[in-house]
């Protein structure tokens, strides 16, 4: 799972990112065979309302990261914490992870659920 992840963020364009972005979001969307992640900028940030990541500067759009849902992850719950440990992961060492640690915070989450945060204030969480 992590392999496809890397392959589709690695594979973005975010050298140069607006100065407007102060935090970013890995929107989670499911279907009946795939967890779809997209990455959006936001100029909005407040850590006590998950309303920040609707102010999108920026978008992957339909470029998103399809992974299979298998028996693993047909609990969703399950999926975003493998899904926030490959965001993490990333942030550790990615080919972006400065694009995305500039930023005040990463979070992830199901576009219908709440947003987990990974990075806030220059901390991986």
């Amino acid at each position: 799972m992590y392999d496809e992840f890397l392959e589709w963020i690695d594979g973005l364009d975010l050298e140069n990112m607006s100065e407007k972005i102060i935090a970013y979001n890995f929107n989670l969307y499911d279907s009946e065979e795939t967890y779809d992640i997209q990455l959006i900028g936001s100029d909005e940030f407040d850590e006590e309302d998950p309303d920040w990541a609707c102010s999108e500067v920026y978008s992957s759009e339909e470029n998103v990261c399809y992974i299979e849902i298998t028996d693993e992850l047909k609990n969703w719950e399950k999926a975003q914490k493998m899904f926030a440990e490959c965001v993490r992961k990333y942030l550790e060492s990615g080919k972006y992870a400065d694009v995305l640690k500039a930023a005040k915070a990463v979070g992830i989450g199901f576009v219908d659920g709440d947003i987990e945060l990974v990075y806030l204030d220059g901390k991986i969480i």
